[in-house]
């Protein structure tokens, strides 16, 4: 059995913490050996890339394992995965999910509000979760009451919400090869944010799911403004400040893909003409970059390892 999940790219300029969209870049797990033990443990007989110490596929599948209520076989896979971790991508958020599906095909399915809180509680992120999971345009609702009053670090699942991505739109990713750690990205964020710039981001939010609703991308340039995050993380992407500020008649949209360092731009033709100018932007300051075209991965079903995943080109 061969199980990929797709990558994505979260926050989509003002949505902080709550847009995410699935793209057709994926990490594969294969089910090598199933034993009826009652162990419980899931193996990483081989991983492409290597990751040192436990990977979040192990982690997902020993969360759901400790929580099952009957005797949860082991399980060994092999992992191959085409995205780039600490990149802004939602490698984690991927691995977390296939764990979840590798529990699922020797336990038994679960309910899309299970999966989602589980991924959720393992990787730390539901806008990025979400699309992993379900494909497509999502946005997620979350909830800081706890349900268990005697545990509360267990919270309410959160919610996820799909929207409809064209398919005439692409995302243009440039990756750079220096990576950046979430944790990084996020300490550089300030915890309070003026009332002005909380309503100029909610104004954007909604403009952009809007534009992507009705097919009018009139004001998508100016919908992916953002005043929360990106400013703080400009210092800590390469080439950020200048690919925002790309000047390109096909170019609909510009921002940081999640925490970075990876950056995204919206486009629906010319894709190679595009990709070229990111890569002129980074060869000019001297920095490596791969950079890919990647169609949004709509579907939620459990995919075959065979799909194919976009290359992109190093320079």
């Amino acid at each position: 059995m061969e199980i990929a999940v797709p990558g994505s790219v979260a926050n989509l300029g003002g949505g902080f913490d709550t847009l995410a969209v699935a793209v057709q870049v994926y990490l594969r797990v294969r089910i090598v050996d199933v034993r009826e033990d009652g162990g419980g443990k899931l193996t990483v007989a081989r991983s492409t890339p290597a990751v040192s110490g436990e990977n979040a596929v192990e982690r997902a599948f020993a969360f759901l394992a400790r929580q099952a209520s009957g005797r949860v076989p082991s399980v060994r896979v092999e992992v191959e995965s085409d995205i780039p971790m600490a990149a802004g991508l939602g490698s984690s958020a991927a691995a977390a999910v296939a764990g979840i599906r590798v529990f699922e095909q020797v336990n038994g399915p679960m309910s899309e509000a299970a999966r989602l809180g589980a991924a959720a509680a393992i990787e730390g992120h539901a806008d990025n979760a979400a699309a992993a999971l379900f494909g497509g345009l999502t946005s997620v609702i979350e909830s800081g009451e706890s349900v268990y009053p005697q545990e509360p670090w267990r919270r309410k699942d959160p919610v996820a919400l799909r929207w409809r991505w064209p398919e005439d739109l692409r995302l243009v990713v440039a990756t750079p090869s220096v990576g950046l750690a979430t944790s990084k990205a996020r300490a550089a964020l300030a915890a309070t944010l003026p009332r002005i710039d909380a309503v100029f981001n909610l104004q954007r939010v909604l403009a952009f799911v809007h534009a992507l609703q009705t097919g009018d991308y009139s004001h998508l340039r100016e919908a992916v403004q953002d005043r929360w995050h990106q400013p703080a993380r400009m210092p800590l992407v390469p080439q950020l400040e200048a690919v925002l500020a790309l000047d390109d008649p096909e170019v609909l949209g510009a921002f940081l893909s999640g925490a970075g360092p990876s950056v995204a731009l919206v486009a629906r033709r010319d894709f190679g003409r595009i990709q070229q100018r990111l890569e002129e932007i980074y060869e000019r300051a001297g920095s490596a970059v791969t950079v890919r075209t990647l169609a949004v991965h709509q579907s939620s079903q459990v995919m075959p390892a065979a799909t194919a995943s976009a290359h992109g080109r190093t320079v």
